[in-house]
């Protein structure tokens, strides 16, 4: 029986064009820290280097820790000294990101329906971004931090999507097991790697990504409508989502 249903936030709950968004976020990233004299290529492609070596992380430090060992290492000692010019962009110019994001009133009507139906809800985006990145791209969705009982950050997290490992460490941190989550996400790669470990997967494919072609005719997928539908059939955890007990 589902208890706990996993959200992915970019593109799922958070509607974007990945390339779009990431065009306009190394934007406002690379004007933050010219003055600071950093080449915007250097820049951008040591940002690239430093998520590759996020991905790949063996879950033995933190991805803020591979992150900034590889950056650091790219870019020079220099950079940890301007740390705080970092986390100074992401809580304040970071903020500007959002005009490269779309807006789905659905989303937070999912998150609530899953909620009122007693499962756990807990974020499983790609832990990639600091935590006050990952926050404010909740509000950007039109939900709070405490909708949800775990959201993973790069400070949080040893692992990254598509390896299956990201998946289990978030069960270890709910105490839940696979065949109990279902995970909403719209890439048909990432967010179906917990399928091998025995996770539920329900697809958004309003901003799908799809780049292997995998056949979805097996995985429920559809729009939010779709999601909220599937959602209302799911058995309740306290009652039903219109009952008093919700």
């Amino acid at each position: 029986m589902i208890t706990t249903v996993l959200f992915d936030l970019d593109g799922t709950l958070l509607p974007m064009d990945n390339d779009i968004f990431t065009k306009g976020y190394f934007g406002l990233l690379a004007a933050k820290l010219k003055p600071l004299g950093y080449d915007s290529k250097a820049l951008v492609s040591a940002v690239w280097d430093g998520t590759y070596a996020m991905v790949k992380n063996d879950g033995l430090r933190t991805n803020k820790e591979v992150f900034w060992e590889k950056f650091s290492k790219i870019m020079g000692e220099k950079c940890l000294e301007d740390m705080p010019v970092f986390d100074e962009f992401y809580v304040k110019d970071f903020q500007n990101a959002d005009q490269y994001c779309s807006f789905q009133p659905k989303a937070a009507q999912a998150v609530k329906l899953a909620k009122q139906k007693g499962f756990r809800v807990a974020l499983a985006t790609n832990p990639i971004f600091p935590s006050t990145a990952t926050e404010s791209r909740i509000r950007w969705a039109g939900l709070d931090i405490n909708d949800f009982e775990l959201y993973t950050t790069y400070e949080n997290s040893s692992y990254c999507k598509p390896n299956p490992k990201y998946f289990s460490q978030i069960l270890d941190k709910l105490n839940v097991s696979a065949e109990q989550c279902l995970m909403v996400g719209n890439d048909a790669d990432e967010d179906t790697a917990g399928c091998s470990l025995g996770m539920k997967v329900f697809i958004v494919d309003d901003c799908l990504i799809n780049k292997s072609g995998k056949d979805l005719s097996d995985i429920p997928h559809g729009s939010f409508d779709s999601l909220i539908e599937f959602i209302s059939g799911m058995p309740a955890v306290y009652g039903d989502a219109n009952s008093n007990d919700a």
